[in-house]
C-alpha cells in the first residue's frame, strides 16, 4: 500500500541536522507514578510536550494504577540529595517544581536544598492523590508550611490542599482571595489557588504579594479522565517559567495546556484515566 501524498517516503525525509541547541532546562522532584498518569512521569511528559528539558530527583516511588494507590516507599534523604547535586551542579536548571515529598524529612532536605538555587521553583503542595490515597504524612505538613513554602516562588494548591495548610474551607469563588491571601502569609511570592472542585467553570485564582491579581477560566469539560492535572499544571507553569515568560503569563499557558489535556484524558484500565499531555499532537 502507497503512502499517503502528504506523507514523504522513508528516503525522501531530509537527513537530521547537526546538533539542536539545549533547551530550558526543569527539574522536578516529586514521587514515580508507575501507571504514568501523574507524578515524575507526567512531570517529564508535560516537559516535553512544551519544549524544554525535563530532569528528576524521584523521592518516593509508588505501586498506583487507575484504580489508586496500593502502596508507597519514600527513597532516603541521601538518594534524593545526590540525585538533585547531580543534576544541579553539572546540568544546571532554569526552573524546578516540586511535588509529592512523602515524609517531614524528605521536606526539609529538599527546602533546604532549594534555598541556594537561584531559579524559580513551583512548589505544589501534594497532600492528597486523584482517589484520596495520603502521599504526604500529617505530620509533615507542618515543614511544607514553614519551610517549604517560604522557598516557593508559586505554590498551586487546591482546595483541598488550602484547607490542609490554611485550616480555611472555601466554598466558592468569593472565598478564593481571602484563602490565597492566608497562603501568601505563609511566605510564597505568588500563590495559584485552584477552583476545580468548584462547580460552574474551572476558575483559579493567581494571587501575588504586591496585591496582583489574576483569574483564569476555561469551560469546564465533561471527562471523568483527569489523573495528573494537578502535577501536570505545575510542571507547565515551570516550563514557561524557564523559558523566560512573567508568571502570570506562564499560569495563562499552562491553563491553556492543561484545559487541552483534561479534555482529550483517555480510559486507561477500570479507573480514572490520565489527562492527555500530547493532546496537541494528535
Amino acid at each position: 500500500m502507497s503512502l499517503p501524498s502528504s506523507t514523504p517516503a522513508p528516503g525522501d525525509r531530509p537527513s537530521p541536522g547537526g546538533p539542536s541547541a539545549a533547551p530550558p532546562r526543569v527539574l522536578t522532584v516529586a514521587g514515580s507514578d508507575s501507571g504514568g498518569g501523574a507524578g515524575i512521569q507526567a512531570d517529564l511528559k508535560a516537559m516535553l510536550a512544551l519544549g524544554v528539558h525535563g530532569m528528576s530527583v524521584i523521592t518516593a516511588v509508588t505501586a498506583q494504577n487507575s484504580l489508586g494507590v496500593q502502596g508507597y516507599w519514600e527513597l532516603p534523604a541521601e538518594a534524593v540529595r545526590a540525585q538533585f547535586r547531580s543534576v544541579v551542579d553539572d546540568i544546571g536548571v532554569q526552573a524546578v517544581k516540586t511535588g509529592m515529598l512523602a515524609s517531614v524529612e524528605l521536606v526539609e532536605t529538599v527546602a533546604g536544598l532549594l534555598v541556594d538555587v537561584d531559579v524559580p521553583v513551583v512548589v505544589d503542595p501534594v497532600g492528597v492523590s486523584k482517589h484520596g490515597d495520603a502521599l504526604l504524612a500529617a505530620e509533615a505538613v507542618a515543614t511544607v508550611r514553614e519551610k517549604l513554602l517560604p522557598v516557593a516562588t508559586l505554590a498551586t494548591p487546591n482546595l483541598h490542599e488550602v484547607t490542609q495548610l490554611t485550616g480555611r474551607t472555601v466554598e466558592n469563588e468569593a472565598q478564593m482571595a481571602d484563602a490565597a491571601k492566608a497562603l501568601l502569609d505563609l511566605g510564597p511570592r505568588w500563590v495559584l489557588v485552584k477552583g476545580g472542585h468548584l462547580e460552574g467553570d474551572a476558575a483559579d485564582l493567581l494571587h501575588g504579594g504586591a496585591g496582583e491579581e489574576y483569574w483564569f477560566r476555561a469551560p469546564r469539560h465533561d471527562n471523568r479522565h483527569t489523573h495528573g492535572t494537578g502535577c501536570t499544571l505545575a510542571s507547565a507553569i515551570a516550563s514557561g517559567l524557564a523559558k523566560g515568560e512573567p508568571l502570570p503569563e506562564a499560569v495563562a499557558s499552562a491553563k491553556e495546556y492543561i484545559t487541552g489535556a483534561i479534555a482529550g484524558g483517555f480510559a486507561l484500565g477500570g479507573g480514572i484515566g490520565p489527562v492527555d499531555h500530547a493532546w496537541r499532537w494528535r
